[in-house]
């Protein structure tokens, strides 16, 4: 593996890259587990990338210089005595939101955070499969936007063209994993925090379903809204990091049933499925509309899965009036985050507004949102009758400009968000898993996303679907330029 400067400018569109470029997860375990590699390697190798990368894209908040070398000595040790695991020695990152002991957690916001004494159980699980946590990777503030800035640490830039957000809340892992810095990431995903950013730097992004992983130590996130998920260059190593984040907290709120691993799932096709391809969108009272290159982008996709044999046909999920159940857990669960703030004075105004939001909403209407939650699951999941999978933009509009969406005011903010950002945020009010598959590029050479969504604990199904789909588009021969 060799590392360069980031570019600052666009590459071509779909651009192949024939320089050497750092492997994958799968490949990167592989290659530990054969001794082909040592976990001191690559983990310097993983360190000296962030710190080439960090003057421009921004992509780390915290990183775990000796922390994750002594931990890399460990692996290889490990290693060397023959055990194996199925991340072990591998440098991976995870988002500002998740706790690592020895670190704080600031959640994207400014102020003296402690540093915690546990790790989340999401992390524990990953050190639990050997991996080694290289650094905390960059959020705006609680997570609230789709956009990766703040005055606590500055703006975090899209390895494809640095002009360019690489979208939000998990802009930082995803900028991360795009630029080959790690090989995958945790990131989390409360109204496409996961797949938005996704979309928007050409990866796998898979948000699983309610509890997959776990949250813990919050027992539930916004309310129910906010799941951990994964970030990845292809759907093997999408799938793998999840299997090894993936498990329950004694504590947890939510505890879905088993599924198969979803490992076995990347490897094989799936049956002919009947695809609902969707371009509806839930009413939000605010403007919005679809971008024609992302309408051509989704529409090539669903030709792609004609040909594979699916059956493709327009249909729209009834998504009713969920609109109005996010909204009171959404500001409930940025009050919540809020009041966690060392010095609350440093908020962003937009983050304030959120907080007295939640608390006008935070009684009656949230109580009666939550309720809701099982009606909009029957009368939303009636589409999965008829059909296997919705296939959706997951996104209105390509990757926003740097800067796009700063100094607005709160709803000017919002109004803005939704209309770049209308598609994702309805399945986390139902709670069930999707994943963002790459659709291709804008003529500026910037990422496209899709959406593939699913009922309940359908996540082998809809990863089995992408690895088909990756199997024809090759989205990972694709890497921005200048990133070596």
């Amino acid at each position: 593996m060799s590392a360069g400067p980031v570019s600052t400018g666009p590459v071509s569109t779909g651009q192949v890259s024939n320089a050497p470029q750092p492997p994958g997860l799968v490949a990167t375990a592989r290659l530990l587990a054969e001794g082909a590699v040592s976990s001191r390697q690559l983990t310097e190798e993983s360190l000296r990338r962030i710190a080439a990368s960090q003057p421009e894209l921004n992509a780390f908040r915290v990183v775990r210089g000796e922390a994750a070398l002594a931990e890399a000595d460990a692996a290889d040790r490990r290693l060397a005595a023959g055990e194996r695991l199925p991340l072990l020695g591998v440098p991976l990152a995870v988002k500002d939101d998740m706790d690592v002991a020895g670190e704080s957690t600031a959640f994207g916001c400014a102020g003296d955070f402690p540093p915690k004494s546990a790790d989340s159980e999401a992390v524990r699980r990953l050190r639990a499969a050997g991996a080694v946590i290289v650094g905390k990777t960059t959020s705006p503030e609680l997570g609230q936007w789709p956009f990766t800035e703040g005055p606590a640490f500055g703006d975090t830039r899209n390895p494809w063209h640095t002009g360019y957000t690489p979208g939000g809340s998990s802009g930082g892992s995803a900028a991360a994993v795009a630029a080959g810095l790690v090989p995958a990431a945790l990131g989390s995903d409360g109204a496409g925090s996961v797949r938005i950013p996704a979309a928007w730097t050409h990866l796998v992004g898979i948000k699983p379903q309610r509890g997959r992983i776990s949250t813990w130590p919050d027992p539930e996130s916004f309310r129910g809204l906010t799941v951990n998920g994964v970030l990845a260059r292809t759907v093997a190593d999408a799938a793998l990091l999840l299997d090894a984040a993936s498990g329950p907290h004694p504590e947890d709120l939510h505890r879905p049933a088993p599924i198969s691993a979803v490992t076995a799932a990347a490897g094989g096709p799936p049956r002919r499925l009947r695809i609902a391809l969707s371009f509806g969108m839930a009413f939000t009272a605010t403007p919005k509309s679809l971008d024609p290159v992302v309408r051509s982008a989704v529409e090539r996709l669903a030709g792609r899965l004609e040909a594979l044999g699916h059956e493709v046909i327009p249909e729209d999920p009834r998504y009713g009036q969920i609109g109005l159940t996010f909204v009171p857990r959404a500001t409930s669960g940025v009050r919540e985050w809020a009041d966690r703030v060392p010095d609350p004075a440093l908020l962003d105004p937009r983050t304030h507004e959120a907080v007295r939001t939640g608390r006008l909403l935070g009684g009656l209407a949230l109580r009666a949102a939550r309720r809701a939650e099982p009606l909009l699951q029957r009368r939303i999941g009636e589409i999965f009758g008829r059909f296997d999978v919705v296939l959706t933009p997951t996104t209105a509009t390509p990757p926003l400009p740097i800067g796009a969406l700063s100094g607005l005011g709160a709803l000017a903010t919002d109004r803005a968000m939704i209309a770049a950002c209308p598609y994702a945020w309805t399945w986390n009010v139902l709670g069930w898993p999707g994943v963002n598959v790459p659709a291709g590029f804008t003529e500026q050479g910037l990422p496209l996303g899709a959406q593939l969504l699913g009922p309940a604990h359908s996540e082998p199904l809809l990863i089995a679907l992408a690895a088909q789909l990756e199997a024809e588009e090759r989205w990972a021969d694709r890497w921005p330029g200048g990133v070596s």
